[in-house]
Order: structure tokens, then C-alpha cells, then sequence
């Protein structure tokens, strides 16, 4: 095999696309900012036993696992970042009330979650700690639109709320081992019903058939009102209902449908949960939703709320950018030369200089101007 060939689903980021991938990282980190969210980095790797406290089995799998060549411990390198933000909210900043945090960096996955995904997104996620209210849940999704808005989504977009807490609900009264409930789950977020009646035949006749009407709840805001008439009367299942039906009155400028058989992404959700398409994604944009319980493992069960996408993804959505206007200017030791392109980068203007015997090559800054000598003097003239 070649040196040169990467491991599948691995890229490399070439020039236009990188760019384009820092300018989008810093435009979401200051839309965050903007909500009053601090930038934490937690590390690419940590101990192991840290990095999948709580989280369940999806994100063991995703994990690659090596072994310290320091200390002989098991360490992992991190598939998702939300468990490390609620360690540094439960133990470095313990705060008591209420924390907002950001985030923007690779993470790794042992296999791509869907066809023709990469190995290697660069996530970037907003987090609110310390609040248990609606309050919390509309700023986050208020914050997930506006950070679309600002990488420049023009398509319309629909927000796709569930909420996690109406299959709890369901599988309250059930008496089953975890692996029986984990093919519910995931029979219920591939659509199976037929897969879905097969392993309820034996469930509480109230939670089978709640189950299985749960599967053809989606659509738009009368989906809320069919859910009322065909779930059972539990106040769970009452609160969770009403919730959405404030969560969705709140969000101006998309379009909100609902589907409560969603049960996609990580098992720490414990509440509302949402995804964020637009055309031209072939998945969620966004994903995020409240999971109070992420921080218990660590000591510091509190309320949290967030989302993270794929800088990367988002970027493959979006038009190209074009380059900013540049300068060619001559590799030349003329007196004023250098002075004059240093005040011109100075000011944020990108000067090209062309090296000896290549003046003839293809001009990637795509110059508009050029740094020519008159008089004596160095000024700039449009090509």
C-alpha cells in the first residue's frame, strides 16, 4: 500500500475548504459568545474509565482505545465532547449557578455513523448548565438557529423535536434486560414496526400498544394532539407533550415538525432532544437536547442542556466562499518595498509576493491589485 493513502474515512482538508472551515469555526464561536458562552478545550485523550463514564455502550463503540506508554492506564481518544464539558463543569469550574459553555475541536470515531460520513468531525457544541427550565431548552435552539443563520444557510430549515422522556415513560412498568431494551430503542428509531411488535409481544398491553403508536407520531404541531389521544395519561407523558407545544411556539423563522419515535445520537438525552435539517444534508445538521444526567457520574448531578454539528458537514452544505481580495506584489530588496507591504498586512490586507521565475503561475489569491513604483513611491493599482 502506498505511504500516501489515508485510512478510509479520513481526509485530508485542502486550501479553499480548510479556509472556509476556520473562518465558519470562528463565526460559530462568536455567535456563541454572543449568548454569553465561554470557550472551554477539553483534551483530544483521556483516561478511559473518564471518558465513557456514563455515557453508555454507542460511545464505548465509537471510542479508539490505546494504552498510556507513561503510566500503563487505558486511554481513549474522545468520540463525543459533552461528557468532558460536564466534567469540567462538575469539578474545575463547579460553579453554582448557571454555566454556559462552547467548544470547537476534532473528535474520533472508530467507524463513520452513516455512509460517506467522516472518522473525524470537527465538533462544535454549546452547553447550558445549572438550569432546568424551558428557558434553557429555547436558548439553546434559538442559539443552534442563529448559528446557522451566521455560517449562511439560506435553505429553509425544520427543527424535529422529540423528547426522550415520553419511551421512558412507556417502559416504565416493563421488565426487561438491557440488551431487550436497547433493540426497542432501536427498532423504534429505524421505523420497524413489525421488528417493534415482535419484541413487545410480552410488555403490559398499555405500554405495547403505546409503543407501537409512538412509531406513526410525526409531522407537524397536530401531531402533539394525536399523542394526547393515543398515549397513555401519565404526567410525564402530559409534561413532556406540553413542553414541546411551548418549545415550538417559541421558534420564529423555521419550521417545526415532530417525530417522538426519534431516539438517534447518544443515550444520555433525558429529556426534549431536537435535529436541524435543511436541503442539500443528508442528515441532522444539528443535534442536541437536554441530559441532566451526564454530569452524575462525576459527582455534580445537575441540569444540562445543548448541541454540537460537524463544522466540516456544515461546510459541505454551504456555497464556496470566495477568496478575500489580495495584492500581488515584486520579491524585491527596493527601498520602501517591505515597508509598504507590512502596512498593508498590517491593516488585514493579504499581500502575495512572487518569488523569482514563478510570475507566470497560476495565481491562487486570485490578486485584483498589484503593489507597483512610481515616483519613487510604492502604491497599489488595480489589475
Amino acid at each position: 500500500m502506498s505511504a500516501w493513502v489515508l485510512p478510509d474515512h479520513i481526509a485530508d482538508v485542502l486550501p479553499s475548504e480548510a479556509r472556509h472551515i476556520e473562518e465558519l469555526r470562528r463565526q460559530l464561536l462568536d455567535t456563541a459568545r454572543g449568548y454569553g458562552c465561554e470557550l472551554v478545550m477539553p483534551p483530544l485523550l483521556e483516561h478511559l474509565e473518564s471518558l465513557l463514564s456514563g455515557t453508555g455502550e454507542a460511545l464505548g463503540l465509537q471510542t479508539f482505545k490505546l494504552v498510556d506508554q507513561l503510566s500503563g492506564r487505558s486511554l481513549g481518544l474522545r468520540a463525543d465532547t459533552t461528557p468532558q464539558v460536564a466534567r469540567i463543569d462538575a469539578h474545575l469550574l463547579n460553579r453554582r449557578g448557571v454555566a454556559r459553555l462552547c467548544y470547537c475541536g476534532p473528535v474520533l470515531h472508530t467507524r463513520p455513523d452513516r455512509p460517506h460520513a467522516t472518522r473525524e468531525p470537527l465538533q462544535f457544541g454549546a452547553e447550558i448548565y445549572g438550569h432546568a427550565g424551558l428557558e434553557a431548552d429555547t436558548e439553546v435552539l434559538r442559539l443552534a438557529l442563529d448559528c446557522l443563520r451566521a455560517a449562511g444557510v439560506k435553505n429553509a430549515v425544520i427543527v424535529d423535536l422529540a423528547d426522550a422522556r415520553i419511551v421512558q415513560a412507556l417502559l416504565a412498568d416493563v421488565s426487561a434486560d438491557a440488551a431487550t431494551i436497547a433493540r426497542v430503542h432501536a427498532a423504534l428509531a429505524a421505523k420497524d414496526a413489525s421488528g417493534l411488535a415482535e419484541l413487545t409481544a410480552g410488555f403490559p398491553a398499555a405500554s405495547r400498544d403505546g409503543l407501537l403508536a409512538v412509531l406513526t407520531l410525526y409531522g407537524d404541531i397536530g401531531v402533539l394532539d394525536e399523542a394526547a389521544k393515543q398515549l397513555p395519561d401519565t404526567a410525564a407523558v402530559r409534561q413532556a407533550l406540553g413542553e414541546l407545544r411551548q418549545l415550538a411556539s417559541r421558534l420564529d423563522g423555521a419550521q417545526v415538525s415532530f417525530d417522538l419515535a426519534d431516539l438517534r445520537g447518544y443515550a444520555y438525552y433525558s429529556g426534549m432532544r431536537f435535529g436541524i435539517y435543511t436541503e442539500g444534508a443528508s442528515d441532522a445538521l444539528v443535534r442536541g437536547g437536554r441530559y441532566d444526567e451526564v454530569g452524575a457520574v462525576f459527582g455534580r448531578n445537575r441540569p444540562a442542556v445543548g448541541f454540537s454539528l460537524d463544522v466540516r458537514e456544515l461546510v459541505g452544505v454551504l456555497p464556496a466562499r470566495p477568496l478575500r481580495a489580495a495584492i500581488r506584489a515584486p520579491w524585491s530588496d527596493a527601498p520602501g518595498l517591505g515597508r509598504t507591504i507590512a502596512e498593508l498586512r498590517s491593516r488585514g490586507e493579504t499581500v502575495v509576493c512572487v518569488l523569482p521565475g514563478h510570475e507566470s503561475e497560476i495565481d491562487e489569491f486570485h490578486c485584483d491589485r498589484e503593489l507597483i513604483e512610481q515616483a519613487g513611491q510604492w502604491t497599489v493599482r488595480t489589475i
